[in-house]
């Protein structure tokens, strides 16, 4: 028997048990109202939630982009690949966040992979949250640091492992919308705690970026937390701003440490020049045009009181990420499918990416969504209702 008959198995298994993933292709732009293999579809299930990802001032100043600085970005930011655009965003993004620097990743995962590695090594400790996204749980693992978890959102699980690890070096990491249930870490109890142990805070923000607060600074513009506060803000680019890619902004200090030392800046092409252009053009768009924010939140509220008045279980978040939660793996699947019939596309989260009877249906907004598109939402739950009793 071959040694590798394992991978054959896995992948049984995994139909067997319901839980094989299987992609989708978009024929059409990304939008609310998407078409795969041409059926038109209206779509929940997305995390473009500010309705930027098709705007057409973010192509034009794509398309400018080329045809000044072409596509490649041609090597790393530390060869010959940081152009006019990734600097003029850099700076951008510092003064939005309110940090003396930031600095381009090209995802969130290598984002996160690069500043936890950077910071913590064999001799230190690593803090997360249960329930923080796979890229940080990887980070913490892949940088030989000691990683232990605490209670999702629980302070006083976190004070207890900080009182313990009083004599190491402590990296505390949390999201800070949590990608699966849509709630907020407790970063006005966090934020202290790490200033009274001396720990060093780091949030990813990849889901409140341009979503939350007046302006769109996301948790830390909610909670009031500056640099010193929050040492390492980490976002992504690939949602409320529609482009692509991700930043980490901090002090001078810190951000030039981590151009140093962070293996997947240094030895990562940067992104094409154009997508950054196209960044800047999206930050002052996020910046300008509040009703984006204002609107999402009416969808949001409004939903969940009409959602829950037909009897779903809803999660407790006001933010644009909106799960049903179903429990069984295959009433999750089943309701997803009967929805996707009446052209409503939501996608059924399962394990391992939730615990187990943890399954749901992961409803987002978008400030594209229009009113007519959330009537027909909760005339399709409506109908549906039965699937989850």
């Amino acid at each position: 028997m071959s040694k590798w008959r394992f991978i054959s198995e896995a992948l049984e298994q995994r139909r067997d048990q319901g839980l094989y993933r299987q992609r989708l292709t978009l024929t059409s732009p990304q939008s609310c109202h998407v078409t795969i293999e041409g059926q038109e579809y209206l779509a929940f299930c997305n995390n473009d939630y500010l309705g930027l990802a098709n705007d057409p001032r973010l192509i034009e100043s794509a398309r400018a982009a080329m045809e000044r600085y072409g596509f490649g970005g041609g090597a790393s930011h530390l060869v010959i690949g940081h152009l006019e655009p990734h600097h003029q965003l850099e700076q951008k993004l510092a003064e939005f966040t309110g940090r003396e620097r930031a600095l381009l990743f090209s995802t969130g995962y290598m984002a996160n992979l690069g500043v936890i590695s950077a910071l913590a090594g064999r001799k230190d400790l690593v803090l997360q949250d249960k329930l923080n996204h796979a890229s940080l749980l990887d980070a913490g693992t892949l940088s030989g640091a000691r990683l232990l978890r605490y209670t999702h959102n629980d302070t006083a699980a976190l004070e207890a492992r900080l009182e313990d690890a009083r004599d190491h070096r402590t990296l505390v990491v949390t999201d800070g919308v949590f990608s699966m249930d849509g709630d907020i870490a407790s970063l006005d109890h966090i934020a202290p705690l790490c200033r009274r142990y001396d720990a060093m805070l780091m949030v990813d923000d990849a889901h409140g970026f341009g979503v939350l607060g007046p302006k769109g600074g996301g948790c830390a513009e909610v909670f009031g937390l500056g640099q010193s506060d929050l040492p390492l803000l980490v976002g992504t680019l690939g949602k409320a701003f529609g482009t692509a890619g991700a930043f980490v902004a901090g002090s001078e200090e810190m951000i030039e440490y981590i151009i140093q030392f962070a293996r997947t800046y240094i030895y990562t092409t940067s992104m094409p020049p154009s997508v950054a252009a196209a960044t800047c053009t999206s930050l002052d768009i996020v910046q300008e045009e509040s009703w984006r924010r204002v609107h999402l939140q009416s969808l949001i509220q409004r939903f969940r009181q009409e959602a829950r008045a037909m009897g779903y279980q809803l999660m407790a978040s006001d933010t644009p990420i909106q799960p049903i939660l179903v429990g069984e793996t295959e009433k999750a699947m089943n309701l997803a499918a009967a929805m996707r019939e009446q052209g409503i596309l939501i996608t059924a989260i399962r394990p391992p990416t939730v615990p187990v009877n943890t399954s749901r249906l992961r409803v987002t907004f978008s400030a594209a969504h229009q009113e007519q598109d959330l009537d027909q939402l909760l005339e399709v739950l409506h109908r549906c209702r039965g699937m989850v009793s």
